[in-house]
């Protein structure tokens, strides 16, 4: 029987870069949260096991509260290697799958990643597949898109994930931006708004075309020293190059199922929203924090309720 006058657990998205932790009752109600950028890479000087009993000891989790963790903690360079599930992986499966740590002070789980092992087409994935469980109902059928540093599309049947593609759209354009011709026509932090007209005229471009990506790039400069566009036009040109270019290519990859849930956050949730839309897609929204910690606690229940 469930002791409803303790936290239930703990749940960690454990990322690169990022750490975020939130003490959740016998419901899944958040009881309080902590979050800090001691991601993997912070850990693997300081160590994985201080970081994450300092933020238990931040929110006052009492003593042998179960966690559950996602995400970097468990890649080949984090805390414990969480081997990849092979697709087809069923979401409901993933918890019984998940990693102990065996000298944690409490009973630390981390979840594995999701891998297609095709040598045409070979991707992993680990996190994502978090907010899959957390998005997805148990017996569902979707066409998920989570959009970030490297996106991913993914394809649910019957809970089980099926097939899944990545796009590095957030890193090439953050590699188009920092290095090559590109810097020069791009405001430093420029936030892109999806009524931009330059916005708008690149989803038009690759509306269907997602080759049109590669030619449009070097369009982003010319436009500027044409004096067709201003460099405060340059983000917002080149995002919708980008974002435009992957949803075509996702629509060739995956067909013209007309629904996509789309799983992410502001800025980013509109941006893809408008791009999704523009191409004839309907789209449900999910917040990507909301999702993550939902398929924690979905895991948790899995394993310390049984």
């Amino acid at each position: 029987m469930t002791d409803l006058s303790r936290p239930f657990c703990a749940a960690v998205d454990w990322g690169t870069s990022s750490f975020r932790l939130w003490l959740l009752d016998a419901e899944g109600a958040v009881v309080a949260s902590s979050r800090s950028e001691e991601g993997m890479m912070h850990c693997a000087n300081t160590g994985f096991a201080p970081v994450l009993e300092a933020h238990l000891a931040k929110v006052e989790a009492p003593a042998e509260t179960p966690v559950m963790i996602c995400g970097m903690a468990g890649a080949r360079q984090g805390w414990l290697e969480a081997p990849y599930v092979e697709v087809p992986a069923s979401l409901e499966a993933l918890p019984t799958q998940s990693v102990r740590v065996a000298d944690a002070k409490n009973d630390v789980r981390i979840l594995p990643g999701i891998s297609l092992n095709d040598p045409q087409a070979p991707n992993v994935m680990r996190g994502e597949e978090t907010q899959l469980l957390g998005a997805v109902s148990e017996s569902g059928n979707a066409l998920v898109c989570m959009p970030g540093t490297h996106s991913k599309w993914v394809e649910i049947e019957n809970g089980v994930v099926t097939r899944f593609s990545t796009f590095m759209t957030g890193e090439l354009f953050s590699l188009l931006t920092k290095h090559g011709i590109l810097q020069h026509a791009i405001e430093e932090k420029a936030v892109v708004s999806s009524d931009a007209a330059a916005f708008q005229s690149a989803l038009e471009r690759t509306e269907g075309q997602a080759h049109a990506v590669l030619s449009g790039f070097f369009g982003v400069r010319a436009a500027q020293l044409l004096g067709l566009e201003s460099r405060g036009d340059g983000a917002a040109h080149l995002s919708g190059l980008l974002i435009g270019g992957e949803v075509s290519a996702a629509r060739e990859l995956f067909g013209m199922d007309d629904r996509v849930t789309l799983i992410a956050s502001d800025p980013i949730k509109t941006l893809y929203a408008t791009a999704m839309e523009k191409q004839g897609f309907q789209v449900v929204s999910k917040d990507a924090g909301e999702a993550s910690r939902a398929g924690l606690f979905r895991s948790a229940k899995r394993i310390w309720s049984e």
